[in-house]
């Protein structure tokens, strides 16, 4: 049996172009890896540093190696999908569930308002509707994480993609460091300042950044109440699939496609169903169960964001500077309002809920 796998494996990577691919998104990857621990870069997280990697290596080079174009699409899907399965293992359930139903209703309040508002902009600033999508969900729940899992319901394209992942990374660095500059007037307590860190800072890395320097009560609340939001990428997901597959519709029929044709067409076209989001929740089922030690657990969450780092090196590969400059300005805009919005609404509700002291 173990030698059948492993003959299975090596027929596997012999396929032209895949192990090229793999290899040079991993040293992307681990190379983000490294510059993220170099100080000011780490607010940017790996995650963003190895998108920015692979368009910094396509431009340096003049495109991408046509030997390495498997293994770089086989980065961007597939390896996308087993790290988003494997980062659940960073989610304990009960912890979102002792947590009450105060932050997780701030959490949903935050989703609800900012993916509509940031959408909405987008549109009009003629981003268009997937990549204001993108940008909408990143900035509303985990950043590149949320971009990455929430592309393939929408069919988005690799550049794309990348665009939004890279512009919320940005637009959450910058709003880390006003964070950190606007405590000390904002009169909130150090749980209140993590709860709203946690509820309105757009990557993991950001919450991180911003909350520790405020003490050890303030980063666990923020790491409490960002990680809820985590766990309402499953439901949000789900919900955007059927949003796509209503938006194709009204757009074909607007077209002038025949009313009764297009609707067959979608009762025989399934509802788009991210089955690799269904694999977070159980890995964070297994993580809340407590079966697996600690030290494999955080293991695995490793592995998943080596994993996500190569896929976005592969999507950052897939990226010219030139579509980066033509589209990131405009989701750039409108990421930038949506945030703001974020950041008031977010406080507002922190003090509404009684969280501030």
């Amino acid at each position: 049996m173990g030698q059948r796998l492993f003959q299975n494996a090596a027929s596997f990577l012999r396929k032209p172009g895949l192990l090229p691919g793999l290899l040079l998104t991993a040293l992307l990857a681990f190379t983000a890896r490294l510059l993220a621990g170099v100080p000011g870069l780490g607010v940017l997280g790996p995650l963003v540093l190895a998108i920015l990697l692979g368009m910094a290596y396509r431009e340096l080079r003049g495109g991408v190696p046509q030997a390495a174009s498997a293994g770089i699409a086989f980065s961007s899907r597939q390896l996308l999908r087993l790290g988003i399965i494997l980062l659940g293992m960073r989610l304990n359930l009960m912890d979102i569930a002792k947590a009450g139903p105060q932050v997780l209703l701030i959490d949903a309040i935050h989703i609800a308002v900012t993916i509509p508002v940031v959408f909405w902009i987008a549109t009009k600033l003629g981003a268009g509707r997937n990549l204001g999508m993108l940008t909408a969900c990143g900035t509303a729940i985990c950043g590149a994480a949320a971009v990455a899992a929430i592309s393939p319901q929408l069919k988005a394209r690799h550049e794309e993609t990348a665009v939004a992942a890279a512009v919320v990374a940005i637009l959450g660095t910058i709003f880390t460091v006003a964070y950190t500059l606007l405590y000390p007037v904002l009169q909130l307590g150090t749980l209140g300042y993590g709860a709203w860190a946690g509820s309105t800072l757009h990557e993991v890395a950001h919450v991180l950044a911003a909350a520790a320097p405020m003490g050890r009560e303030a980063l666990d609340m923020a790491i409490l109440v960002k990680l809820a939001r985590v766990a309402m990428l499953v439901p949000v997901a789900l919900l955007l699939g059927v949003w796509a597959q209503r938006a194709a519709r009204g757009r074909r029929m607007a077209a002038g496609e025949n009313g009764e044709a297009v609707q067959g067409n979608l009762k025989r076209e399934p509802i788009p169903v991210p089955w690799f989001i269904f694999g977070f929740l159980a890995m964070s089922g297994v993580n809340t169960l407590g079966v697996v030690p600690q030290s494999v657990a955080d293991g695995m969450v490793a592995a998943a964001y080596l994993l996500i780092a190569m896929a976005m090196a592969g999507l950052g590969l897939g990226v010219d500077f030139r579509v980066f400059r033509r589209l990131g300005g405009k989701v750039f805009l409108a990421g930038l309002a949506g945030s703001i919005v974020l950041a008031v609404l977010g406080l507002f509700l922190v003090k509404a809920f009684g969280l501030a002291g």
